[in-house]
């Protein structure tokens, strides 16, 4: 069955509109809308990025354990997301998404501390019935500079 060109931009409008949620939920500090970009069992692995910031960080498992995973690492920072130059592939109910976000961080508690990261993300995605969510995102780390410590809250 053919896709129709105005289904297809409609598609892919939504499948970078999930990527535009989640970076809004983190930066508006909103679990509900963080979650609301993942599908019920998704995977976020920010372990190439987080090596080379130089710290662990786990697989998460779940929407619920995302969202509350990032909400808690991030209280004391204020953070900004930039996405740019989504690539979206359709095939069928499943997706996959290219893009390049930059992450700017600052301590709350002092703002003139900063740790700004250029990541690739690899997102995968599902249709479901109410549209398209994330089963999986992957994030690599392209270039970074400030002070990484910020992102361990101190």
């Amino acid at each position: 069955m053919s896709v129709s060109l105005s289904e297809n931009v409609a598609n892919k409008l939504a499948i970078v509109d999930s990527l535009y949620r989640y970076a809004a939920g983190i930066d508006l500090k909103d679990p509900e809308l963080i979650k609301g970009a993942f599908t019920e069992d998704a995977v976020s692995d920010f372990r190439p990025a987080g090596a080379k910031a130089g710290f662990e960080y786990p697989v998460l498992e779940g929407k619920e354990t995302i969202a509350d995973a990032l909400l808690n690492s991030l209280k004391p920072i204020v953070t900004t997301h930039s996405v740019t130059n989504p690539r979206v592939t359709i095939d069928g109910d499943k997706a996959y998404l290219e893009a390049i976000v930059e992450a700017q961080h600052l301590p709350e508690s002092d703002p003139s501390r900063h740790y700004l990261m250029k990541n690739r993300y690899d997102v995968e995605l599902l249709k479901q019935q109410d549209g398209w969510f994330i089963c999986r995102v992957t994030v690599d780390n392209v270039w970074r500079t400030g002070d990484p410590t910020v992102l361990a809250g101190v």
